[in-house]
């Protein structure tokens, strides 16, 4: 191996060994299958990172920015604080996120020998408790998730496991299985279930032009919005000639909502470089980059650690593994501009330049980052990779529907009780990720839709609450599968208002080169915040002009999509449209009848005093800007809606309640 790429980090030499025995043990065909696969002789020199069974007592923390958010530093201090009271031996892990983000700070205990329970809302205050229940032999079962399933230890009698609890249950884990699990900082954790095996084997038993064929046979599809095939866009750049390739991971992330890619780096990094290698291998490139958001400190920490373990163990750098094959990957921090997901404005980016779109053809396959061949995929297209490699196309194709195969990942917030990660089969019900993994809307408010694929996507209303969510299934309804950030709504949102923050969203992040995109979507802005302004804001011919941004509002989103320069641009007007689509009454409200259904756009309300609960405080008339409340002292008010300017002062500040909108 060549000592260059050695960087001064210890390392196991079990371990390395064992990576060389992997090559020696690569089956004679020119694949990965679970019939084929040999484990090398040496692997019981890991068996002990595989973290199934442990020597002490070992405590392990979610510790990634939700679990952060939801106040897991101290709760770790607090951990260390009680476990050294007890003066026992203890390992503490952090790890990434299991998904479960509303239930966060997430802590599992292992004894040795046994399975590794799961506990909920671990917080300063309850954390000891549970330990001490814990060593007691006894268990808090208002914070216990589940046992985990093991061969190698015994289980708990009473304890459901956690792969039954009914947010896990639907679910098909495939990128995120080791998130939550493993310690994202050891790569010998990740090399002990499974990691790196697919690479090694890739390069020493199979051709470039085999590993292409093996994901285009899978069927994966880019999994960053667009949906093209994978396979077939590595071939492109394969056959593409010349002396240098480059590979980019899109990690930007910028859809309102959307935390996929964030989650997978902070819980299992060393998956995306693995996929990351076997593309680079299969397309010739030497070079990579991974494109990732400053806002994501954490993620970039994992990634910067993991890329320096893989070069230690000749993983990456200058012939790896002994094979002749050279690969850096580089990190470059994004700004947060959503323009620079974009694949063309994000190579502009790379090169130094102002992030902005650029026509095409040529694509990046055959012209792309510096003019040479490139190669973009997301975070989850990369993930995926591995498992294709290792246990062969048909174990991917066999999953989801007939063009949309495999598993997808979705970051589930909004109005849903379960928010976090989840990665279910394609073609499972959106009724299942709502209600049965998301556990249904709290406080048991009607469900009005779902805002799928973030600026870029649609609204599903309830009538589409059991279709299966594939790539055609959503177009068939004005919606696409975007990144995978999905957002659910109740009768207390107002889609017009739902639309109007994603225009704002989107007219805010135009880059600004094309004109359709400027223009357009500042007037369709413009239309929008027309149509939630009252007539007490009105005068002149505002009423005029507002009639006719209604009629215009359709054709002008037309003309935006057939128009604009990028994919940004031409999808712009789609939260509009689909909201339009669906939601048609609740637009004819805003507009003829001047009002806001679901109570939020605040210059629609009509502000009204209940003349039974009025106490006569004046209390309201004090702080009415507009002097529109009129009484007497210690008799009931009123309110003079000529003379309200709809501030809301005077709900905010009754004691009795008596001032309600409608």
């Amino acid at each position: 191996m060549n000592n260059q790429t050695i960087v001064s980090i210890p390392i196991d030499e079990a371990v390395h060994r064992y990576l060389y025995e992997l090559l020696d043990s690569s089956p004679d065909a020119h694949r990965i299958t679970s019939d084929s696969y040999q484990t090398p002789p040496g692997a019981e020199a890991i068996t002990h990172y595989r973290n199934d069974d442990v020597q002490i007592l070992t405590i392990y923390l979610g510790m990634a920015t939700c679990g952060i958010g939801a106040g897991a530093l101290e709760t770790k201090d607090r951990i260390r604080q009680e476990l050294k009271f007890t003066g026992l031996p203890f390992d503490l892990v952090e790890v990434g996120c299991i998904g479960l983000c509303a239930l966060e700070p997430i802590m599992d205990i292992q004894e040795p020998g046994r399975h590794r329970i799961s506990f909920f809302n671990v917080t300063t205050e309850t954390a000891g408790p549970i330990i001490q229940a814990f060593l007691s032999g006894e268990y808090l079962s208002n914070h216990v998730l589940g046992q985990f399933r093991s061969t190698v230890t015994q289980p708990y009698a009473g304890i459901p496991y956690i792969d039954e609890h009914p947010f896990f249950a639907p679910q098909k884990r495939l990128v995120l299985k080791n998130c939550g699990i493993i310690n994202p900082r050891s790569i010998e954790n990740y090399i002990a279930r499974d990691g790196y095996h697919a690479f090694i084997h890739a390069i020493h038993t199979m051709t470039p032009s085999e590993v292409c064929d093996h994901v285009l046979a899978s069927g994966l599809r880019g999994r960053g919005g667009g949906g093209f095939p994978t396979g077939r866009k590595w071939s492109f750049a394969r056959k593409s000639s010349s002396d240098q390739k480059y590979l980019i991971c899109n990690a930007d992330e910028g859809d309102p909502g959307a935390f996929m890619d964030r989650a997978v780096i902070e819980g299992d990094p060393h998956r995306l470089l693995e996929g990351m290698s076997l593309a680079a291998y299969a397309i010739g490139a030497t070079k990579a980059y991974i494109y990732i958001r400053a806002e994501y400190p954490l993620a970039i920490e994992r990634l910067v650690e993991a890329i320096e373990q893989a070069k230690a163990y000749g993983l990456l750098g200058e012939n790896v593994m002994d094979t002749g094959f050279n690969l850096d990957i580089m990190i470059k921090k994004g700004a947060g501009a959503f323009v620079c997901g974009e694949e063309t404005a994000l190579m502009a980016s790379i090169e130094g330049k102002r992030g902005m779109p650029r026509p095409r053809p040529p694509y990046p396959t055959d012209s792309g980052l510096f003019n040479c061949p490139t190669v973009i995929n997301n975070v989850e297209t990369f993930a995926n990779v591995p498992g294709i490699i290792l246990n062969g196309p048909e174990a991917f194709s066999a999953l989801g529907t007939e063009n949309s195969k495999g598993t997808k990942v979705f970051a589930v917030s909004g109005k849903v009780r379960n928010t976090g990660l989840v990665e279910v089969e394609m073609g499972t019900s959106l009724r299942t990720i709502v209600y049965a993994i998301g556990g249904g809307i709290p406080k048991d408010r009607a469900f009005k839709a779902v805002q799928i694929g973030g600026p870029s996507g649609g609204c599903i209303p309830i009538q589409h609450l059991d279709i299966r969510i594939d790539y055609d299934s959503l177009k068939e309804i004005g919606a696409m599968m975007g990144s995978g950030g999905l957002v659910v709504m109740d009768e207390d949102n107002c889609m017009v208002d739902i639309a109007t923050f994603f225009m704002r969203f989107i007219q805010r992040e135009s880059c600004g080169k094309c004109i359709p995109c400027r223009e357009g979507t500042r007037r369709m802005l413009e239309i929008l915040e027309r149509i939630t302004h009252g007539h007490r804001s009105e005068t002149g011919t505002d009423a005029l002009v507002r009639f006719q941004g209604i009629m215009q509002l359709i054709r002008l989103a037309k003309v935006i999509q057939s128009t604009s320069l990028c994919g940004l641009g031409q999808t712009a007007p789609n939260p509009v449209l689909s909201t339009l689509r669906w939601f048609k009454d609740e637009y004819e409200a805003h507009i003829y009848d001047r009002k806001c259904p679901a109570g939020v756009c605040k210059e629609l309300l009509k502000y009204s005093i209940n003349i039974d609960k009025c106490v006569g405080c004046t209390l309201c008339a004090k702080k009415c800007p507009a002097e529109a409340i009129m009484g007497a002292p210690k008799s009931p008010h009123y309110i003079v809606e000529e003379r309200c300017i709809g501030c809301g002062a005077c709900l905010e500040v009754c004691k009795f309640k008596a001032v309600y909108t409608e």
